[in-house]
C-alpha cells in the first residue's frame, strides 16, 4: 500500500523520486560555486547519465557519489585574507618564543601579499628536532593570515592513493587526501600542514613521495589530476607547511621544490620562557589545581631544564612539569596544605636522580675539549691521548667511533707524522710510540668528522708533553694536509660551551657567517678564534 501512496504521489506531482531529488540537490549546489568549463562539462554529462540509470544499479551509485564529490569541491571560493602584518606578528609572538627565522619567512610572506593584495600558494619546509614546535607554528601560521587550517601525517604512507585517490571503479573509490582537504575546509585557499614528510613509505602500492611532486610543484599544481575526481583543480592557492626531522630521507626531487627553514631548538633562556608563559599553566589546567595553589619559582624552572630537559625541544620539559603537578595534586588531596613550594632542592624528591651530569672541562697532558652536535643539543667531549708503551708504534682507538669518525682520528694521526718536526715534537717519538685516543663516554655512539682538530691536538699535547693551559674547546674538520673545513651544529655548540663556562672557542673560518647569525644573547661575552689551518690552532694554544 506504501508503494501504491508513492506511486499515486508521483503521478500527482506531489512527491519527487529519491532521483530527481539528487538532481535538484546536485543543481543547487553547483548556482553557490564558480565551476570552470571543463568540469562544469563533466558535472552535466554525469548528471545526464543518472537521470537514465536505475536508482537500484551498482552504477548509479558509483555516478551519485562522483557527482557528491564533484559538487561539493569549493570551485573558486576562497576565504578572505587578513593582510594586518602588526596583527600577524602578535599572533605568532603570543604563540612562540624564539623562531625568529620562522617568523620572519611569515612576515615577508605576507608583506609581498600585501602588496599584491592576495597571497599566492607557497611550499615551506620546517625542519628541526622533536619537540620545537614545527606543527604549532602551522596553526599559528593559519591563525595569522585567517585561513582555514588542515593537517594530516604523511609519516608511514604507503599507498599512492592516498595523495591522488583512488580510480572510480573501485568499490569505496574516494579522491587523495588534498581533496578531502577541500572539502571539508570548504575553500580552496587553506593552509595544508603536511607532517613528518621525511617518513613517508614505498611499497608495491606505489610511490607517495613521487606523487607528491606534482601537488608540492607551484609550476604544476595549478592543475592538478586527482584519479578519483579526473577533473583539474587548482591547488596554487594553497598554503603548504611541511614538517621533518630531518633531511637524509626526504627524495632530492621534492626537497628541490620546498623552501626549507631550519629550527635548530631552544636555548636554556627560550626555554625558561616557554614554561613560564605556556607550559606550567596547561599542565596546571590538565592537573585541575588553581595557579595559587603551586609555586615553581624561575630557579626551579631552570633546574629541570638543565638537569632533566636538556633535548632541543619542549615536549620533553612539559612532561617533567606534568609530573611535578600530579604529585602536588596528590599532597593536596592527602591533606597538605596549599600553596606548596617547589624549590630546587626538592626536585629530585618529585622527578627522581637528575637525568644530565654537570659536563667538566678536563685538563691534563693529552687532554682537550672538543665541541660536538647531538640530537639532544651541544655536548662537550673531552679528548684523551695517552702513550701506552715504547715497545713498538702503533694507534688504537676507543669510545664506540663511528667510520667517519674513526677517519679523522687517523688523519690527525697521519698528518702530524709527516709534520712532527714544523711542531716541535722529538723525532723518536712518533717511531716507538704506541698511542691511544679515547673519546668518552664510551657506550655513547659517536660518529661525524668535526672532532678532527680536537683528536689532532690532543695527539700533539701528548707529544709534545704540555697540557693545554687556556680554558678553550674546538671543533673542526681536519685534512690531511692540515687543512680546517667548516662543520655543522655551530649553535648548539656554542650553547654546550656555555653551560660548561668556557667562553673561548676556536671554530674553523668558513663557519665564521654561521656563528655572526647567532643571537646576541648566544654570542654574549664568548671569544672565538676563527682558523683555517691547523697551525693556527696550536699557536693559538702554546
Amino acid at each position: 500500500m506504501r508503494e501504491q501512496l508513492k506511486t499515486i504521489q508521483k503521478e500527482l506531482g506531489i512527491e519527487k523520486d529519491d532521483r530527481t531529488t539528487e538532481i535538484d540537490k546536485f543543481k543547487e549546489r553547483l548556482k553557490e560555486i564558480t565551476v570552470p568549463e571543463a568540469a562544469q562539462k563533466r558535472i552535466d554529462e554525469e548528471l545526464d547519465k543518472m537521470s537514465m540509470l536505475e536508482v537500484g544499479s551498482p552504477e548509479y551509485a558509483v555516478t551519485r557519489n562522483y557527482l557528491d564529490w564533484l559538487t561539493l569541491m569549493p570551485w573558486g571560493k576562497f576565504s578572505d585574507d587578513k593582510l594586518e602584518l602588526k596583527e600577524a606578528r602578535e599572533v605568532l609572538e603570543r604563540d612562540h618564543e624564539g623562531l625568529k627565522d620562522v617568523k620572519d619567512r611569515i612576515m615577508e610572506f605576507l608583506a609581498v601579499g600585501k602588496l599584491k593584495g592576495s597571497i599566492s600558494g607557497t611550499i615551506l619546509l620546517l625542519v628541526g628536532p622533536p619537540g620545537v614546535g614545527k606543527t604549532s607554528v602551522g596553526r599559528s601560521v593559519a591563525s595569522a593570515v585567517g585561513r582555514a587550517f588542515f593537517r594530516f601525517s604523511v609519516g608511514g604512507i604507503h599507498d599512492e592513493a592516498e595523495i591522488k585517490g583512488h580510480r572510480r571503479t573501485y568499490i569505496g573509490a574516494m579522491p587523495g587526501k588534498f581533496l578531502q582537504a577541500m572539502k571539508e575546509v570548504e575553500y580552496a585557499n587553506p593552509v595544508i600542514m603536511l607532517d613528518e614528510i621525511d617518513k613517508i613509505g614505498t611499497s608495491y602500492r606505489g610511490d607517495p613521495a613521487s606523487a607528491l611532486l606534482e601537488v608540492l610543484d607551484p609550476e604544476q599544481n595549478f592543475d592538478f589530476l586527482d584519479h578519483y575526481l579526473d577533473v583539474r583543480f587548482d591547488l596554487s592557492k594553497v598554503l603548504f607547511i611541511c614538517t621533518a626531522n630531518q633531511l637524509d630521507t626526504i627524495p632530492a626531487p621534492l626537497l628541490d621544490r620546498m623552501e626549507q627553514i631550519k629550527l635548530s631548538g631552544y636555548i636554556a633562556s627560550e626555554k625558561l620562557q616557554i614554561v613560564k608563559k605556556h607550559l606550567v599553566k596547561r599542565q596546571i589546567e590538565k592537573s585541575g589545581l588553581q595557579a595559587e595553589q603551586l609555586s615553581l619559582p624561575d630557579e626551579t624552572l631552570s633546574g629541570i631544564i638543565e638537569d632533566y630537559a636538556r633535548e632541543p625541544g619542549v615536549r620533553n620539559l612539559e612532561k617533567r612539569i606534568g609530573s611535578i603537578t600530579r604529585k602536588v595534586a596528590l599532597k593536596i588531596l592527602e591533606g597538605t596544605e596549599p600553596p606548596i613550594e617547589v624549590t630546587p632542592d626538592k626536585l629530585s624528591d618529585y622527578l627522581g636522580k637528575p637525568l644530565f651530569e654537570n659536563e667538566k672541562a678536563i685538563k691534563g697532558v693529552g687532554v682537550v675539549t672538543g665541541l660536538a652536535w647531538t640530537p639532544m643539543g651541544g655536548a662537550t667531549l673531552s679528548v684523551e691521548a695517552s702513550r701506552i708503551h715504547n715497545y713498538t708504534r702503533g694507534f688504537k682507538l676507543t669510545g664506540q667511533l663511528g667510520d667517519v669518525m674513526k677517519e679523522s682520528a687517523e688523519i690527525a694521526y697521519g698528518y702530524l707524522v709527516s709534520q712532527w718536526d714544523a711542531f716541535g715534537v722529538k723525532k723518536d717519538f712518533f717511531e716507538k710510540a704506541f698511542l691511544h685516543l679515547h673519546v668518552p663516554a664510551g657506550a655513547t655512539p659517536k660518529d661525524g668528522p668535526s672532532a678532527g682538530i680536537t683528536m689532532a691536538s690532543a695527539l700533539l699535547s701528548l707529544a709534545k708533553e704540555q697540557e693545554v693551559e687556556k680554558k678553550i674547546a674546538m671543533t673542526g674538520e681536519l685534512t690531511l694536509t692540515g687543512q680546517v673545513l667548516p662543520v655543522g651544529g655551530i649553535r648548539e655548540k656554542v650553547i654546550a660551551a656555555r653551560r660548561i663556562k668556557i667562553f673561548d672557542l676556536i671554530l674553523p673560518e668558513a663557519n665564521k657567517r654561521d656563528f655572526d647569525e647567532l643571537p646576541d644573547n648566544v654570542r654574549e661575552g664568548v671569544k672565538v678564534q676563527f682558523v683555517k689551518e691547523y697551525g693556527d690552532v696550536a699557536n693559538i694554544l702554546w
